[in-house]
């Protein structure tokens, strides 16, 4: 299983993928129930390969595990929101104040993932 852990190369993929299939669901006009069960298929990719890395290097950089543990925990929040919007536009009910609660969990995320020891270094 060292593919999973060996970079974060297979993650960040997983969700360019994931945001991709969102917007791509998420910004159309009409029902799109295909890329929608696609993305929660992902879902599974981005929590397996996540909670992969999450257990491999939590431990082995400890001036950060912290941030590690608040970016799991923004993940799941984010994987949260695009669930809530997507099944609350089919609706028809309004999604305004989860794309801002997207939007910031999304940069929380993006902070803390790229400012840890591992995967890209800014």
């Amino acid at each position: 299983m060292s593919f999973l852990t060996s970079t974060t190369h297979l993650h960040i993929k997983t969700w360019v993928i994931a945001l991709v299939l969102f917007f791509i669901a998420a910004l159309s006009s009409k029902k799109l129930t295909g890329v929608h069960m696609g993305l929660r298929a992902v879902y599974i990719l981005l929590i397996i390969t996540g909670g992969a890395l999450f257990l491999e290097w939590r431990d082995k950089i400890a001036e950060s595990g912290m941030n590690y543990d608040m970016k799991v925990l923004f993940g799941i929040l984010i994987i949260g929101f695009m669930e809530m919007i997507l099944v609350r536009k089919n609706k028809g009910k309004s999604v305004n104040v989860l794309w801002v609660l997207f939007a910031i969990a999304l940069a929380i995320t993006l902070y803390l993932g790229l400012s840890t020891g591992i995967g890209m270094n800014f």
